[in-house]
């Protein structure tokens, strides 16, 4: 397929996997700071000379709902969407989008890439799967969750054709990578307002609930931003794959409309609902992308931060 071709069906089937503003495409680089300059101004002006005005209705719905997300109801969620991710990639690399001459080539594999095809681009797929195995593998150690087969979700729904070709299959995967990215933001600025709190709640010499020390908080923020730093490399690395360019294309990365974890109206929960419902297109299984996954993936080095 031409490259240009498949750039251009990648950003139109990404853009209707995902319905978000795409605010680097359409500003300037002036236009940018002229329009961040007051944002970071009505960020930073001191607490005191705005304790008078009125919250916005959207930051009073987004923080309650995040008030709301427990460390194990966040842990879960990022679980789900750590299985989602396996059987996404698992599902790629066994499906016939793996044949695309910018893949394996015609006629091959994830494990026999042939002379027209791209080692390199099978690798990147190849090494997304062996890391989001690897991150849900600790989600389930903190959520004491003994294997796989115990893990909420076991089976994902996926639009008919997203494993067929590429355009699809790589709109979806940056789809998710930015719902992904979304979720890890949130979920650190939870960890750190949760253990803000219980610091403050030390200070007071109050009663609280004190399953999680602030320092265990601190940590899972600090994990957290480990994970979403992977989630940013595949969804660059997906448009490195679809010769999308520069596909380092943001000076940073965006929440994608989700304001919390797993509660409220624009929770990670509910972006990712549609790949847990039937009616979003053929099932495919958890099980078998954990079972069969040895046959395709790769050896990834890495651990999570030191506490």
């Amino acid at each position: 397929m031409d490259f240009k071709i498949l750039a251009d069906e990648f950003h139109r089937i990404s853009e209707q996997l995902v319905n978000r503003r795409n605010f680097m495409q359409r500003s300037s680089m002036l236009g940018l700071a002229a329009a961040a300059a007051p944002l970071l101004t009505g960020i930073f002006t001191p607490l005191t000379a705005r304790a008078d005005e009125p919250e916005a209705a959207g930051e009073a719905d987004a923080e309650a709902a995040q008030a709301k997300d427990t460390v194990a109801e966040i842990a879960t969620a990022a679980l789900i969407a750590e299985d989602l991710a396996t059987t996404f990639y698992y599902n790629g690399l066994v499906g016939a989008v793996i044949q695309d001459p910018n893949l394996a080539g015609a006629g091959g594999s994830a494990d026999n890439v042939t002379s027209a095809g791209n080692l390199g681009n099978v690798n990147y797929i190849q090494a997304a799967l062996t890391e989001e195995i690897s991150h849900a593998n600790l989600l389930r150690g903190l959520l004491n969750i003994p294997k796989a087969s115990a893990d909420p979700v076991q089976t994902f729904y996926f639009p008919a054709g997203s494993f067929d070709t590429l355009g699809p299959f790589l709109g979806l995967l940056d789809a998710l990578e930015n719902a992904f990215i979304g979720a890890y933001l949130n979920a650190i600025q939870e960890f750190a307002k949760k253990a803000a709190w219980v610091r403050e709640q030390r200070r007071q010499g109050k009663n609280y609930d004190d399953t999680y020390s602030p320092e265990q908080l601190d940590y899972l923020a600090k994990v957290s931003a480990s994970i979403m730093g992977i989630e940013c490399e595949h969804r660059v690395l997906g448009r490195v794959i679809s010769n999308s360019n520069p596909a380092n294309n943001r000076n940073y990365e965006t929440t994608d409309d989700i304001t919390a974890v797993y509660n409220g109206k624009h929770s990670a929960v509910v972006a990712l609902t549609p790949f847990l419902t039937p009616s979003t297109g053929p099932g495919f299984s958890l099980q078998t992308a954990i079972d069969k996954q040895g046959t395709v993936s790769i050896p990834v080095s890495g651990a999570p931060p030191a506490f």
